[in-house]
């Protein structure tokens, strides 16, 4: 199933190891602090323990949200490029 991981880390230290447990599951950076991609339930709970150990006792916020192929449709993404006119 799809999964979207959002995190708010404070330390810096703590934050490039979820940056890059998200990574070796396979998941890809679509935003500065979330990615996407497909996990199976088995992969999903392994990379929550993992995460969750990565972050221990330190401040911080992680969301692991499945997405099914239904919401995914759903999708709608805003998006301006640098140095885009807006109307007014």
């Amino acid at each position: 199933m799809k999964t979207i991981v959002i995190y708010d880390i404070e330390e810096d230290k703590v934050r490039t190891k979820i940056f890059e447990a998200c990574k070796d599951y396979g998941l890809t950076h679509i935003q500065y602090s979330a990615f996407f991609g497909e996990l199976n339930h088995n992969r999903r709970g392994e990379l929550k323990q993992r995460l969750r150990k990565t972050l221990g006792r330190k401040n911080g916020k992680i969301l692991i949200c499945p997405v099914c192929d239904k919401d995914l449709k759903l999708l709608e993404a805003i998006v301006v490029e640098p140095g885009a006119v807006l109307d007014a």
